[in-house]
């Protein structure tokens, strides 16, 4: 009987308990509400911070929820950091000295890439990640990530010879990037950023400077029209493939000025070290056959928007007339010697320039961070309406 009271008395006062917590209330949901409202004040930050305020006006009837990127080491934002057996690699000192953190993450500047300024000129996030870097989270798919390799080209042999992702492995990465992000947003959704995202397509340097003339590979088999038309096909049919995988809005960017880079220069250029010329003309010839197809392209594939961006005529006035721009120095880079020094051969052991902001090029072969914020943003204004 004891026991029965005891448990009854316990009973009783759990109820009391509960009647008391149920009336109090006033102030203990209010706490709960505010604990709610704070930790959704805090997820929403989190989110947000992933964006930035975009500078590029968009218009009326554009929205760009994402950016892919394809390409070599203009872009790479660091695809080629876990490939061992590749020289075309800067994830070392003093690569990144201007990054935030000051840390190497295999771009190939002292700071950001054009990857990492079109995104963040968009507004969409501040860098554009690598999408073969291990720490690669799901929620950055729906944003755009970058498949670029540093050393590869529109020539297979291009990215052979340098051990560099090739246009068709990039193609591989897109094919799976796209089965992992129906998976993250499910198919309608997928369907719209693949349709309304912005792709990039920035190759040819290589092929030009590096295949056809530094090494003589392409030069025993075409004379620089034949080469042309044999990049220019590799390069459309590319085009035709992300078409096909749903890809609507495609940027592709003109081959650069390469005769005109510290490299060439030193190598090429003579006791001046002038811009090399005949490289220059090859990639003119290139670039204006790739115009052309770009036209035709348009016309052949529904809904397609492809458009041509030039980058040779502003970053050849960038060079050429440096000091209108504000630098001091166009025809070396700023790690080492200046002449030469690039990827591997620009490393920790190779003093730096006191102000990498005098200089166009940061190394023998890459501008600096600099003129890529000089010149991309725009570029990006310049064309933004043709993907209307």
């Amino acid at each position: 009987m004891h026991n029965f009271n005891l448990l009854r008395s316990k009973k009783q006062n759990k109820a009391k308990t509960t009647v008391l917590s149920m009336k109090l209330p006033a102030h203990c949901f209010l706490a709960s509400t505010l604990k709610s409202l704070v930790r959704l004040t805090v997820l929403l930050l989190v989110v947000s911070s992933n964006k930035t305020k975009g500078a590029v006006k968009l218009p009326p009837n554009i929205s760009v929820p994402a950016v892919l990127v394809f390409g070599d080491s203009i872009m790479d934002t660091g695809n080629n950091n876990n490939n061992l057996i590749t020289s075309a690699r800067s994830n070392f000192p003093p690569y990144g000295q201007d990054f935030k953190g000051g840390i190497p993450t295999g771009r190939f500047c002292n700071g950001k890439v054009p990857s990492d300024i079109l995104v963040e000129e968009l507004g969409i996030k501040e860098f554009l990640p690598a999408y073969l870097d291990p720490n690669l989270e799901l929620n950055e798919l729906p944003t755009g990530v970058c498949f670029a390799s540093g050393g590869s080209g529109y020539d297979p042999l291009t990215s052979q010879t340098a051990t560099a992702i090739p246009l068709s492995g990039q193609l591989d990465m897109f094919k799976e990037y796209i089965v992992k992000l129906k998976g993250h947003v499910g198919e309608d959704r997928t369907n719209f950023i693949l349709a309304n995202g912005l792709f990039f397509v920035v190759l040819g340097s290589n092929d030009i400077s590096n295949t056809y003339f530094l090494t003589h590979l392409r030069e025993l088999q075409y004379d620089v029209p034949t080469y042309s038309d044999f990049m220019l096909n590799s390069a459309s049919n590319f085009f035709e493939e992300i078409y096909q995988l749903g890809a609507r809005r495609i940027a592709v960017v003109s081959a650069p000025p390469v005769g005109c880079v510290p490299f060439h220069r030193t190598l090429s250029g003579g006791i001046a070290r002038k811009c090399v010329q005949k490289y220059n003309d090859a990639v003119l010839l290139f670039n204006d056959k790739l115009s052309k197809k770009i036209n035709s392209l348009n016309q052949k594939l529904p809904n397609s928007r492809i458009v041509y961006f030039d980058v040779y005529n502003p970053l050849l006035d960038v060079t050429v007339n440096h000091q209108k721009y504000g630098y001091k120095v166009g025809d070396r880079g700023c790690c080492g010697t200046g002449n030469l020094e690039v990827a591997l051969t620009c490393n920790h052991l190779d003093a730096t320039c006191s102000n990498v902001l005098d200089y166009v090029f940061w190394d023998g072969f890459h501008p600096s961070e600099s003129v890529y914020k000089q010149l991309v943003p725009p570029l990006l204004q310049k064309y933004i309406h043709r993907f209307a």
